[in-house]
């Protein structure tokens, strides 16, 4: 369903040339710890194309695709937006096998707000990544804030697994297949998310929701 990357309240800066040349020992230091192809592994789990990924990072696939074979690694400004794109922390990328408890506390003040395309004139929500923070996460969670849209502007798509939604205050209108479902404030709706469906506010009120999906869900 949400997909980070989402627009964006952090500027993104293309790369248009090749970052300097390391030296062999920062070289070998780098690739110690697999960046490339943990990136390539989570945007696999994704689904995400990179092309797709190429959108939410400012970066051109073939940049992409150097940097998942090992033959470029990111700044440290470029491989945060694609941890955020992934809703996982920059340690994620660094770190070994998870040896503590999975704990992990987002701040209101640190999260960061997307909208639903980026780019796009017309859409239906922003959203904030609650738990970008986690590693080895087995669900996503969001704040969504939705707009107002005219129903047949509202864009529909599908994922795989299951979605849940908690209506925080306002209408949200949940076109899931043919139907409709109208929830208000303290509503919630849980369902197949392999089916299209789509966001759109009813109202003129402000409308937000907690949305949880699965990890693998794109």
């Amino acid at each position: 369903m949400f997909t980070p990357g989402k627009r964006v309240a952090v500027r993104v800066v293309p790369l248009n040339r090749d970052p300097p040349v390391l030296t062999p020992t920062l070289r070998d230091g780098l690739k110690s710890y697999g960046i490339g192809p943990k990136i390539r592994a989570v945007r696999l789990k994704k689904k995400m194309g990179l092309v797709e990924l190429g959108r939410h990072t400012g970066l051109s696939p073939a940049m992409l695709s150097k940097i998942e074979r090992g033959q470029l690694f990111p700044t440290l400004p470029t491989l945060l937006r694609i941890a955020l794109v992934f809703s996982v922390g920059l340690d994620y990328f660094f770190s070994g096998p998870r040896e503590k408890p999975r704990v992990a506390v987002v701040r209101r003040k640190d999260r960061l707000r997307f909208r639903e395309k980026p780019g796009a004139r017309d859409v239906s929500y922003e959203f904030e990544s609650l738990d970008f923070p986690a590693v080895e996460r087995k669900m996503n969670a969001y704040l969504a804030e939705f707009t107002e849209m005219a129903a047949d502007k509202a864009r529909r798509h599908s994922h795989a697994d299951d979605e849940f939604v908690y209506v925080l205050h306002g209408t949200l209108e949940m076109h899931i297949g043919d139907d409709v479902h109208e929830l208000h404030g303290g509503d919630s709706i849980y369902f197949d998310a392999s089916v299209p469906h789509a966001y759109r506010r009813g109202g003129a009120k402000p409308c937000s929701a907690i949305v949880v999906t699965s990890a693998g869900a794109p």
